[in-house]
């Protein structure tokens, strides 16, 4: 079996991958990142009137184990694992986590932040990931309304929530998770088509021409960095993760997402290196930034154009 989906300029032995993805179980830790469903009380006017958490994560972190196998490493588990099984367990002693004790932030604050079984200390990314997710849910459901562009723009956020926190720990943006977001921003495209007052999704035309535009623009400056420094400066996800936000967002928008994502990747980067003495030669993770710049542009995107045209003159 060939490994592609890593992008790596050899491929790993057997052995390699089996300490591979050892390595990434052990890392990965249950639940490290879960999404919550969003439903919305609507007003006889359509205006969001109430946000409820379905306290039932609709991605956990112990889940990404699947993908990994079976989409990096190329080798499906012994049992069934997958988003349903198996249930969630304590890292440490592997205790079954009770129903009552997997409620996104309540659980973790009525535990203490421990596990009920061996007292472990569980980290404070999980409410964190939760409160953000509830927030960003929350701010998407208020901006567009209840509506097809709603269900659309929350899909794209949780799964740029998934992306963001997948990259930040091992520099790796799937295949299994940014190819069909960028497949379901060309469906949506012909299937639901352009909403107006919203940034998606878009017509086919613009989201065609922005999913092509989106990869091979990084992919000409990947390449172009390569031939001139003999080093690559970003990895093939980026590539599929800017495809992705086209489909969704049209190619209009994509400059907005790039100069966004470089402006704050170079600040933060600046910021590491003077603060806390960075390796300048150790790569940072571009996905996050990608993911938030898209996020950006699908709720603000228009409205910063349109001021931009406005204050530059541009506008007719």
């Amino acid at each position: 079996t060939k490994l592609t989906s890593l992008r790596l300029p050899q491929a790993l032995s057997w052995p390699k991958r089996v300490k591979l993805a050892t390595a990434f179980r052990d890392e990965f830790q249950p639940d490290w990142m879960s999404l919550q469903f969003v439903s919305y009380g609507m007003n006889e006017k359509g205006i969001v009137a109430k946000l409820v958490p379905h306290f039932q994560a609709i991605m956990s972190g112990a889940r990404v184990h699947i993908m990994f196998h079976e989409l990096w490493i190329g080798m499906p588990p012994a049992a069934p694992f997958n988003l349903v099984t198996p249930r969630s367990a304590c890292p440490t002693c592997r205790a079954p986590i009770k129903a009552w004790q997997n409620i996104p932030l309540v659980s973790w604050l009525l535990l203490r932040g421990r596990c009920a079984a061996c007292q472990t200390r569980i980290s404070i990314r999980y409410p964190l990931v939760e409160l953000a997710t509830a927030l960003m849910s929350a701010a998407v459901a208020w901006h567009f309304g209840f509506g097809a562009a709603c269900a659309c723009a929350l899909g794209v956020s949780w799964t740029l929530i998934a992306l963001t926190g997948i990259d930040i720990d091992h520099q790796l943006l799937p295949d299994g998770i940014t190819l069909p977001l960028m497949w379901a921003g060309l469906l949506a495209s012909v299937l639901i088509g352009p909403i107006p007052g919203s940034a998606l999704p878009v017509s086919p035309h613009e989201a065609l021409i922005g999913a092509a535009a989106g990869y091979l623009s990084l992919w000409l400056v990947f390449h172009a960095f390569r031939l001139i420094t003999g080093k690559e400066g970003m990895g093939y996800g980026d590539f599929k993760l800017y495809a992705a936000l086209g489909a969704w967002l049209g190619w209009k928008l994509l400059p907005l997402v790039i100069l966004l994502s470089a402006a704050a990747g170079a600040a933060l980067g600046i910021l590491m290196i003077a603060l806390r003495g960075r390796d300048r030669s150790l790569p940072i993770p571009f996905g996050p930034y990608l993911a938030a710049a898209g996020w950006l542009a699908m709720l603000y995107g228009n409205s910063l154009l349109d001021e931009y045209l406005r204050v530059s003159g541009l506008s007719r």
